[in-house]
């Protein structure tokens, strides 16, 4: 049975090229508390499309 709580799974997704809309292309979750963190996380991270660190948003 599934844990019951604030805690849910979000995807991010590069602002610039917008990678992980496009079919098979992997993209990155994390996990985030949704009574603390109440608005979309941003986190750089490396975009293997871009070869650099991008601004990723979280995706709903």
């Amino acid at each position: 049975m599934a844990k019951k709580g604030a805690r849910v799974i979000i995807h991010l997704e590069c602002t610039t090229c917008r990678s992980s809309s496009s079919p098979g292309v992997s993209r990155y979750t994390t996990v985030k508390n949704k009574r603390t963190t109440t608005k979309r996380l941003e986190l750089k991270k490396y975009c293997k499309f871009e070869r650099k660190h991008t601004v990723h948003k979280e995706t709903r």
